[in-house]
């Protein structure tokens, strides 16, 4: 049987570095749907088009096309051997239809990784950071400062803070997702699937405790 593992973690915890490394360390595919919309936008596939035209009046993409691209995805040579889902699914909904999809290929979601962090680190980590106007380059007031402040090292260009960097930003989308994924934890806890990882730690320490768990 295909191993499915679906990762679960607020902004700022380290999910996609840990997604990436989990993959290299298993040789599972890595599906961001993030990565797959815009992938699908990109190649104007039959499925983006149809994404588009939610996007372009403003409403929520339906669960049904996200699955649709996930099912797409899942059927590449690539992920014969299963894969580690990051983004995917955000709602029980949507996981009650994966679980309907991976029946079809005489499957099921394994584990449920979900990598957790005290709310002041999460803003620690996401906000505090800003960009350089010219080439993008990206500082961080606390783990990668520039030499001087509010200029850029590499090409001497004003360092700006986006709004989505901004603290105030951070903590809200902090406590949205929280709120929203709350009720996918608790559907995967009580499949006894959910496995809860300390994300306070050094991401090595955080990578080992997640194969271990998975090992399990």
């Amino acid at each position: 049987m295909a191993t499915y593992i679906v990762l679960l973690g607020p902004p700022g915890v380290g999910k996609g570095t840990q997604a990436k490394i989990l993959s290299e360390t298993t040789k599972l595919a890595h599906v961001s749907s993030g990565d797959l919309f815009r992938e699908n936008l990109k190649n104007q596939t039959e499925l983006g088009k149809l994404a588009k035209s939610f996007m372009d009046k403003g409403e929520l993409v339906p669960d049904d096309v996200t699955i649709s691209m996930i099912r797409d995805r899942i059927s590449r040579p690539d992920c014969e051997a299963g894969a580690i889902l990051d983004g995917f699914p955000r709602t029980p909904a949507q996981a009650d239809a994966l679980e309907k999809m991976l029946a079809e290929f005489k499957s099921e979601v394994s584990k449920v990784p979900y990598i957790t962090a005290a709310e002041a680190i999460l803003v620690e980590r996401t906000g505090g950071r800003w960009t350089c106007r010219a080439q993008g380059h990206i500082y961080h007031e606390k783990f990668s400062p520039p030499k001087q402040a509010g200029v850029c090292d590499v090409d001497g260009s004003e360092l700006y803070q986006r709004d989505d960097d901004k603290v105030e930003t951070v903590t809200k989308r902090i406590r949205v997702y929280l709120e929203q994924t709350m009720p996918l934890v608790e559907h995967y806890r009580k499949a006894g699937k959910l496995v809860e990882i300390n994300g306070d730690q050094p991401v090595e320490q955080v990578t080992e405790i997640l194969i271990e768990a998975l090992k399990k």
